[in-house]
Formats: structure tokens, C-alpha cells, sequence
């Protein structure tokens, strides 16, 4: 080990790195024993099974060496192997030889008799096939019309009707039992026949051979005590890897009666960060050149399952430099095992101005006034940060601002529900804010709520949300960040959730009755009751069957006579160990401090978005949770973490790294927030009908207004349905509008506004400065800056006040402004 200056990185780390001279983290050192996978085989007649064999080297990376293997079977007439996969040929018992790397590893390998007389399932032989050959995809006969008469359903999450349509749709012509081969079914994909799908199965080939033989067998659509899907699992499920490595997956299928097959020939795989790891359609992956994690997406038959694949950086730092890093809470310590995994080194801590700016952004939507800055730059007490934090929590402004931010949940259409409805949700979130009700209070009550949509709050949802579907889709994603909508008419791609579970879990909105004044004019909108009522049903879609209530991913719940179905539900969800909800509001109020949740989008959990650090997810939503799901001790949390307070400026680890967090992430200002400091600088402000003179646009309580700059940086649209998401990019249009503004020249140049305050003010120009810089930026000038700034002062014939106007229309138009960073 040798000792390097941290200095030499981008953004200084505040510490001496230890860099291990081993080299590429490639490279072997002192290499282990093989590893095959499976560490046994148990085959069925016909039955096969792929082959992994690895070697984890010395510094801690693993090796797939499964194409550089010598395999060999002591018994080939109970099974071979070809190309790493092990064919079964006949029952018996035998050994596979496995020699790589100067190593020998012997394996047992036992093949048995399939049960039924080896016959043939059209749901677990012949629609995976389908599957595999892209049939079921929703570009070919799945979608919603079908190809040329034949439809199928979307990754087969309705066998019955794909059956019907194969087997017995326009008097069975697709399939010829007498003659397997000239079945419809076969010609088609085989190209006999003209298919505007091209050729997707070859004459005798596996695939092939299994339709050809179901077809021949009768077409049975359940084969002789044959057990149902459970799951699917992939090996490795995570590993680290050096740049440029491969690695076979491998997936298992699990099944009720508890056993368990080889599909990897079957499954359809897709990487979702393709810059760090591509995968081919047999499960090979092949990591690329750059650091970082991705994840490979499993699909097989509906059930959905991932690989994580880490890819560290070049470097390999010693647990000592990990051990050094400042830890105010939890969040660093897990964070910090990442970055280690990761090869990620943290930015240095952010500056006094810098943080001060970012907390007052994030929890209030201002700046710190001038006076203020000035103060907390002058204050040398170790604890500032934290008394500030406390100081923002408690800010009348806070309640605004974060009600603001959760309107875009619930925030109703005007045209749709009439002003006093819109006003009386957006009173009630308000409230909810300011007093710092714990937040399972507040979705009790918008779960169970009742009553008149001109008096109670929350009731006002369920007059925009009328059916039990539409309010699934609400609350799944809003409370529990499960985004249920594909699953409203077909089994969900990227997920477990299948119809069945979009309608069980709606049912327990069956029985939620309203009277009084429907949907009507916005102004004359009447008042309407929300109540509870016995007798109301939700049936599936496909099979009519009257669904019974039941959570998602549990069992369904017996509700006894005259109880609302909502206060089961709320009881289910506000347990502190229910596993989507204290995760899922852990996670939203994290993407409002950092920019991205540690699940992006926020509430869009599944299985192939997972987060990137689970760990910490699930440590965040306990303390949640064990706190009185207390949305301010969570804030305060995450706030006084120093891993909030990283600097945005990044070093030489970690300048790729858009997803764990090791640096903070820049974002552009909101459109509210943005616009009240725009006011809070300029000091003029701008009116809004039905609110007084002084109020800020985040007190606004609807979104329909005229207004340029909200518009051009990203104000929802007010016909939108929530929850909404916004966009947070840049964009020419802004920068145009900042630039061109007449709205924002017309505070400039206010009598009453700042720059007219100091440009008349007895100041010299290095302290007019000084001011300007602190309103807008929380920080001092530079002596560069405030050397230019100030010459602007002297130059033949400048007038005081518009250079005032000038220098602040320069600053607001810059990046620094626009962005929380």
C-alpha cells in the first residue's frame, strides 16, 4: 500500500486515500475453489439444465469461467453436455466432470421419470415456448386487436382464453392433431406458410418439436398432476464484476408441488442500464466499460425476477478511508457501505452558503434574507446546521410549501369538482402541514373519509375518483408507490401483479356510495355526501367472478357485517411493518431533498426498478415507521445526515455517478418555489386571484391561472390526473423567458423593489454587491465577481440603480440561481 494526496481529485475529499496497488480489479491474485451451479442435478426424462461455473478471485470480484470449462459426463447415456447445459438422455444415476483453471470438480447428476408418461401442457410447455418465440409480446398477437384475427393476451397472464383461441377459435383450423405438421400453428412461425411475423421457430428445433408433439398429443391444456407456478428465481441474483467480464445467468422456475426446473432457455431478459451491462437472449451477460450498477430483468410466464450487476470503479481503497468518513446518523453508515462495494469515494462536504441555500430551498421554497445569511456565515458554532434545520421545520412557511408538493397527489380539476371542493382539499392539506399530523393519520383519513366534499377535505377525492378501479390506481401509487394501471386489463409486465390482484384490492372500495350534486359547473358545483354503504360488488373483468377485498401480496381479509371495507383497508396499510407503505413515503420524501428517490420514480416500486440501495430504504422507512411516522423527524433525518450535505462538485470516483448518492445532485427550482424567490429577491411580488395581496405561489390552490413563468417551468396542467409528475429538466424555453421576461424587468425596475432600494441607497458599490450576491446566491461574492460587479458602478455615464437592475437581471439569469445545488 502506498499513501496518495487526495488533492489530485476534482473537488477536494478532505482526506488521504489509500490506493491498493493490485491493479485492475480484473485480475487474479490468489484465485479460490470452482463453484459449479447447480451443486447437484435432479432432471426429469427430456429435462435439461444450463451450467454456471464461477471462481471468486482474491479481491473479491468473481469470474464466470462456464465457456473456458472441460465438461464430461462418466455416464452418457444418462446425460450429456452441450455447450453448457446438461441434456438428460435416459434414467440412471452419473457424474459430471468439471475442470477449469487446474481445478477438477465432480457433480451428481440424477435423471428420473417425468410423471403423465412424459405428455405435454400447453400451459407450462407450450405457452412458454410462445412466449419465448415473442408471440404473446404486445407488438405481435397481444395486442389489444390481435395480428390478422388471432389474439393472444399480453405475456399470457389469461391461458384460458389464449387455449380457446388456438385450440378451438374458428372451429380449431390452427391446429391438425392428425397431422401435427401442417397445423397453422407450426406453418405460420416456420415460414410454410406466409407470416408478416417472419420466422420465429425452426423446423425441428426443441421449440419446435414441443408444439409439434402437443399438437400431436391431443392438445391437452393441463397435463396429469401437473402443479402450478409459484415464482422464479436467477442465479447469481447479485455479484460484483471487473469491466468488460461475461457472466451466464441462470433461471429456475418453482413450482407448489416443490420442484423446480431450468427455463434460462425459456425467459426473455433486458438490462436497464445498458451502458453498464447488456444481456443476450440466452442469459449471457457482458458488462461494459464504465462503473456502476445495473440490473438484468427476468421475465418467465408473468413472474418477473432481476440480477444485480455491480461493476466497481478501477480503484480499491482500504476499510480505513470508509472508517474516516464523518457519520451524523444512519443514512452515512449505509451509504457508505455502498460507496465501498461501489469503489465510490463521497464529495467533501458542502460549504456553509451552499447548504444554508439547499435546506432553506427544500424545506421552506426561499432564501435566507441577507441579514440572515449574514449571520449564519458568521456563526463558528459546530451545531449551526442542525439549529438550523430546526429553525426552517418550524417556519410558518414550511406548511405551505410542503402542501404544495403533496397537492400534486390529490390536487383536484376545478371544472371537474367546482372552487369550493378544490378549496377545501387544498385547506385540509394545509392543516395537515402545520400542525404535523403524523402521516398515517392523514391517509386514514383520506382512506375511510366521509361526509359533505364542501366541509371534509379528503371526500373531495372520492368525487373525481368514482369508480373502485380509478381509486386503486390513486392510492396504490400515492400510499403504497405501486403503480397498478397495466394491471387493470392484463397482467402487469414488469411485475407480480396480475388482474386478479388489481380487482381484489378494489373491492374494498365496492361499497363507497355518494349522493347530492354529481360532476357539474366549476362555479355553481354543488355539494356531495360520501358514505358507506353495504351491497356494492367489483366482478373480474374476465371471468365475472365477485371479488373478495384483499391486500396486495396477502391474503384476503374477512370484513364483518356493517364495516366499511376502508378501515380494513387502513388497518392493513398503516401496520408499522407493512411492507409498501412507511417504504413508499420514505422514499417520496427523500426524492424532494436529493432530487431522485432511492427507487426512481418515486412511486413506481417493482421488481424490475429496484432501489439502489435497499438497505438504507428499509432503515429509513423502520425509523419512519418507529417514529409515529412523524414526517418532520424524518426530514430533520435525512437533513442532518452528511451525506445531505455533500457538495454538488464531484471527484474523480464519483463524476459518473447519477444514482447512490455519493455527491448531491443538482436540480432546477420548482416552478412555485422558484417564482416566490424571483419575488423575495426583486422584492416586489404578483397577485392571484382569491388569494391576498402577499401570498406566495405556493399558497396557491389551484393551477389553473395565467402565468408564463410557472407555465415554462413546469406548473402541472390542471386537467391532468394525479398523482402528477413533473418535469424537472431544463429547457431553452426557460432560459428564453428569464432572459426576455416582461414580467420580471417590471420588478426590476419597481419603485419599491430592491434594486430601486439599493440603488438609492448611500451604500458604496463593493457593499451593494455584496448585498446582491447574498439575496440571490446566500454567499459572498468572489473578489473577482465583486471587482466586475463593481466597475459596472464607474463606467462614463452608468446610473446608479440601473446598473442595480442590471446586476441583479445578470444573476437571476444564471445557472447558480436557477438550480438547488
Amino acid at each position: 500500500m502506498y499513501r496518495v494526496s487526495a488533492n489530485g481529485f476534482s473537488g477536494r475529499l478532505g482526506l488521504t486515500v489509500l490506493l491498493s496497488l493490485t491493479g485492475s480489479l480484473g485480475q487474479a491474485l490468489e484465485p479460490e475453489p470452482l463453484v459449479v451451479f447447480p451443486p447437484e442435478f435432479n432432471l426429469l426424462a427430456k429435462g435439461r439444465q444450463q451450467v454456471v461455473v464461477q471462481q471468486r478471485l482474491a479481491n473479491g470480484l468473481t469470474m464466470d469461467r462456464t465457456r473456458e470449462v472441460m465438461f464430461a459426463s462418466s455416464n452418457p447415456a444418462v446425460a450429456v453436455v452441450e455447450n453448457g447445459v446438461v441434456h438428460a438422455r435416459g434414467e440412471g444415476l452419473a457424474k459430471l466432470r468439471v475442470e477449469a483453471a487446474g481445478q477438477v470438480v465432480n457433480v451428481d447428476l440424477f435423471v428420473g421419470t417425468k410423471p403423465g408418461d412424459s405428455a405435454l401442457s400447453f400451459v407450462g410447455d407450450v405457452l412458454p415456448v410462445l412466449g419465448r418465440a415473442g408471440c404473446t409480446a404486445g407488438e405481435c398477437h397481444a395486442k389489444p386487436k390481435g395480428q390478422n384475427g388471432f389474439s393472444l393476451s399480453v405475456f399470457s397472464f389469461d391461458p384460458a382464453a389464449d387455449y380457446r383461441e388456438i385450440v378451438k377459435d374458428a372451429r380449431g383450423r390452427r391446429v391438425f392433431p392428425a397431422f401435427p405438421a401442417e397445423s397453422l400453428l407450426i406453418k405460420k412461425p416456420t415460414l410454410a406458410v406466409e407470416h408478416e411475423g417472419g420466422r420465429r421457430l425452426e423446423i425441428g428445433s426443441p421449440f419446435y418439436q414441443v408444439i409439434h408433439d402437443w399438437i400431436g398429443q391431443g392438445m391437452p391444456y393441463r397435463s396429469p398432476g401437473e402443479s402450478a407456478l409459484e415464482g422464479i428465481s436467477v442465479f447469481p441474483a447479485e455479484q460484483r464484476y471487473a469491466k468488460s467480464a461475461v457472466q451466464q445467468l441462470v433461471v429456475t422456475a418453482r413450482f407448489a408441488d416443490g420442484t423446480a426446473r431450468d427455463v434460462t432457455h425459456l425467459a426473455d431478459f433486458s438490462a436497464n442500464e445498458k451502458e453498464i451491462a447488456e444481456v443476450d437472449e440466452t442469459g449471457l451477460v457482458r458488462t461494459g466499460t464504465l462503473s456502476g450498477e445495473g440490473v438484468i430483468v427476468v421475465r418467465y410466464m408473468g413472474e418477473v425476477a432481476q440480477a444485480r450487476v455491480t461493476v466497481p470503479t478501477d480503484r480499491r481503497y482500504s476499510d480505513g478511508v470508509y472508517a474516516a468518513l464523518p457519520r451524523n446518523n444512519f443514512i452515512d453508515e449505509l451509504a457508505y457501505a455502498r460507496f465501498q462495494k461501489l469503489g465510490l469515494l463521497p464529495s467533501d462536504r458542502c460549504t456553509d452558503s451552499d447548504f444554508m441555500r439547499r435546506a432553506f430551498i427544500d424545506t421552506i421554497g426561499l432564501l435566507p434574507e441577507p441579514a440572515e445569511a449574514r449571520r449564519f456565515l458568521a456563526d463558528a458554532s459546530p451545531d449551526k446546521r442542525a439549529r438550523l434545520i430546526d429553525r426552517l421545520l418550524d417556519d410558518p412557511a414550511y406548511a405551505d410549501t410542503w402542501a404544495n408538493r403533496w397537492g400534486d397527489l390529490f390536487r383536484p380539476n376545478i371544472a371537474r369538482v367546482g372552487l369550493k371542493s378544490a378549496y377545501t382539499i387544498d385547506n385540509w392539506i394545509r392543516e395537515c402541514f402545520a400542525v404535523n399530523k403524523p402521516y398515517d393519520r392523514m391517509v386514514r383519513e383520506i382512506l375511510t373519509a366521509k361526509g359533505s366534499t364542501h366541509r371534509v377535505g379528503p371526500t373531495v377525492i372520492y368525487r373525481t375518483r368514482r369508480e373502485p378501479a380509478t381509486l386503486t390506481t390513486l392510492f396504490s401509487q400515492a400510499f403504497l408507490g405501486v403503480r397498478m394501471e397495466c394491471a387493470r386489463c392484463h397482467h402487469h409486465p414488469n411485475e407480480r401483479w396480475s388482474q386478479r390482484d388489481f380487482y381484489q384490492f378494489a373491492a374494498f372500495f365496492a361499497e363507497t356510495k355518494r349522493k347530492g350534486t354529481g360532476i357539474s359547473p366549476p362555479i355553481s358545483a354543488g355539494t356531495q355526501y360520501i358514505y358507506h354503504a353495504p351491497g356494492g360488488m367489483v366482478r373480474h373483468p374476465v371471468s365475472n367472478e365477485v371479488m373478495t377485498p384483499t391486500p396486495l401480496a396477502a391474503e384476503p381479509i374477512e370484513i364483518a357485517t356493517g364495516i366499511d371495507p376502508r378501515e380494513t383497508l387502513a388497518n392493513w396499510m398503516l401496520e408499522p411493518d407493512n411492507p409498501f407503505f412507511a417504504r413508499a413515503m420514505a422514499n417520496r420524501v427523500w426524492g424532494q431533498f436529493f432530487g431522485r428517490g432511492i427507487v426512481h420514480p418515486v412511486d413506481d416500486f417493482r421488481a424490475t426498478n429496484p432501489p439502489t440501495n435497499p438497505a438504507l430504504l428499509d432503515a429509513l422507512a423502520a425509523d419512519f415507521a418507529k417514529n409515529g411516522f412523524d414526517l418532520k423527524q424524518l426530514m430533520r433525518r435525512i437533513m442532518n445526515s452528511h451525506l445531505y450535505q455533500l457538495s454538488s462538485i464531484p471527484n474523480r470516483t464519483n463524476a459518473h455517478d447519477t444514482r447512490s448518492f455519493s455527491r448531491f445532485y443538482r436540480r432546477r427550482l420548482s416552478a412555485e418555489n422558484l417564482h416566490d424567490i424571483v419575488v423575495q429577491v426583486t422584492g416586489v411580488g404578483s397577485r392571484y386571484n382569491n388569494l391576498r395581496s402577499d401570498a406566495r405561489a405556493a399558497e396557491l390552490w389551484t393551477t389553473i391561472m395565467d402565468s408564463p413563468m410557472l407555465e415554462s417551468f413546469g406548473l402541472p396542467n390542471a386537467s391532468r390526473n394525479c398523482p402528477v409528475e413533473r418535469d424537472d429538466r431544463p429547457s431553452m424555453v426557460q432560459a428564453l423567458h428569464l432572459m426576455n421576461s416582461e414580467a420580471l424587468q417590471a420588478k426590476l425596475a419597481d419603485k419599491n423593489g430592491r434594486a430601486a432600494s439599493l440603488g438609492q441607497a448611500e451604500r458604496p458599490p463593493g457593499r451593494i454587491v455584496d448585498e446582491l450576491y447574498l439575496s440571490a446566491y446566500s454567499r459572498w461574492p468572489s473578489a473577482d465577481e465583486k471587482a466586475v460587479a463593481a466597475a459596472a458602478f464607474a463606467v462614463d455615464g452608468a446610473k446608479r440603480q440601473q446598473v442595480v437592475e442590471d446586476l441583479m437581471w445578470a444573476l437571476i439569469n444564471s445557472a447558480e440561481f436557477v438550480f438547488n445545488h
